[in-house]
């Protein structure tokens, strides 16, 4: 192996590496940012949806710096069929806290 060789060796792994870890930042804007991750609830006009798979490859990038949200694959809650979302189709479900038995500070049941 020549040197030319060896080093396109080694920039294609530094691309490699790159690559995943851009991945995986978008995986961490996507949990942090838009509450998405696997089997989370998202809503759809009436629907309600389990998420499967995230395409962090649709995300877009806004003027403001910003990313779009991504198109994610999604299964009905009560079934199997698997459909595609838009970013702009869906909304992670925001469940309302339920209401306290017993009031704050209270030490009594």
């Amino acid at each position: 192996m020549d040197y030319a060789d060896s080093v396109q060796a080694v920039l294609l792994r530094k691309i490699q590496k790159a690559e995943h870890d851009l991945v995986q930042l978008k995986l961490d804007y996507c949990r942090f940012i838009f509450g998405l991750t696997h089997n989370t609830r998202v809503v759809s006009g009436d629907n309600a949806y389990l998420v499967r798979s995230v395409d962090v490859e649709s995300m877009e990038r806004q003027e403001d710096g910003t990313f779009t949200r991504p198109t994610i694959s999604v299964a009905r809650v009560n079934g199997s069929e698997e459909m595609i979302l838009q970013g702009k189709d869906w909304e992670v479900e925001v469940k309302v806290p339920a209401a306290r038995k017993t009031p704050l500070g209270s030490t009594t049941p």
